[in-house]
């Protein structure tokens, strides 16, 4: 069993930055793939980024490429979401998953386990 706590949320000039932490606890994440996700009100959750569980592959969403890195130390037990140059449509809960895999999953129901979520809010 995986427990995965996500921290890092707030509000956020369009514009900034945040760096957002998954920590997990119960099993080491070294060999998980991972993603993160989002979900804003009224709308559907959706995949925003993952990685294998080497590094190796990344994979972004259209909307966040360029401007969002995956990233993680496996010391820490921790993944991480930088999110650079904000936008108010960046607005959402953003999780992260974690899934017992060697692909590099960006569909939900691959995803094994699953944090509550941190609330990423950005003003325009």
């Amino acid at each position: 069993q995986v427990h995965l706590v996500e921290s890092g949320g707030r509000l956020v000039q369009a514009g900034g930055s945040l760096r957002l932490s998954c920590a997990a606890s119960g099993r080491t994440l070294s060999y998980y793939a991972m993603g993160w996700f989002r979900q804003a009100p009224g709308k559907e959750r959706e995949f925003v980024t993952a990685m294998s569980w080497d590094g190796a592959i990344k994979y972004w969403a259209d909307s966040v490429k360029g401007r969002f890195t995956i990233s993680r130390d496996n010391a820490k037990n921790t993944v991480y979401l930088q999110m650079n140059s904000l936008k108010p449509e960046d607005t959402a809960v953003y999780y992260c998953a974690a899934a017992s895999t060697t692909g590099t999953p960006k569909r939900l129901r691959d995803y094994d386990y699953w944090g509550q979520g941190t609330q990423v809010t950005v003003s325009s």
